[in-house]
């Protein structure tokens, strides 16, 4: 009986079986890293709110907004009792922050859509970085400059993991985390290794430090 298919197609086979294997195994893995991608999108939030003014041209601290930042794994949002401190007197009557005076009269809290967010099976905690002496402006770039706030950072594991390898050039004394304006002294070198000391900042890359 003559050959049916001649001695080439096992090559085009085997090429096809690899070539389908490659392409399986890219969208895999772009189904997997496609969430935790850099994207810098502008947010529409339920009310304009501008970094800028609030941090930059006034000087408010992160804190004052983020209450729960240094003891806890989420930085928290302001209530809008909390914007009402200042807009009871400042803009009282404008238009564009009348959903935060209802808020406040009515106690339904406004819903603001997340600008950083992570998978659900990452875990990470802002009061271990900023007690360790990781700035906000390491992660979250110079928000004092953003009239509205994008995504600074890609948030990818191997960004995390460049800092998580050796997180010297992130550490700052505690009190300039906030900071946005800080400037790092002479004898910075110096200082951040006696920070890494007196903080006891450690390299944790195991898995389980951010996969629980």
């Amino acid at each position: 009986m003559a050959q049916v298919f001649p001695r080439s197609a096992n090559t085009i086979a085997v090429i096809s079986i690899v070539a389908v294997a490659l392409v399986v195994g890219a969208a895999v893995a772009f189904l997997i890293l496609s969430p935790m991608s850099f994207n810098p999108s502008v947010k529409t939030q339920p009310v304009p709110f501008s970094h800028q003014q609030h941090v930059g041209n006034l000087g408010i601290d992160c804190r004052y907004c983020h209450t729960t930042v240094e003891t806890s794994a989420f930085a928290g949002m302001p209530s809008s009792q909390v914007c009402m401190n200042c807009h009871s007197e400042v803009l009282d009557t404008s238009d564009e922050l009348a959903p935060v005076r209802d808020s406040a009269k009515n106690g339904t809290p406004l819903v603001w859509n997340r600008v950083y967010t992570l998978p659900d099976f990452v875990y990470f905690d802002h009061s271990a970085h900023v007690t360790k002496g990781v700035a906000c402006a390491s992660c979250h770039g110079q928000v004092d400059q953003m009239v509205v706030l994008t995504q600074a950072t890609s948030l990818q594991m191997g960004w995390c993991m460049n800092c998580h390898t050796d997180p010297t050039p992130n550490i700052r004394p505690r009190d300039q985390v906030t900071n946005m304006a800080w400037q790092a002294p002479d004898n910075i070198a110096q200082l951040r290794q006696q920070l890494i000391q007196q903080y006891h900042v450690q390299s944790k890359t195991s898995c389980s430090t951010c996969h629980r």
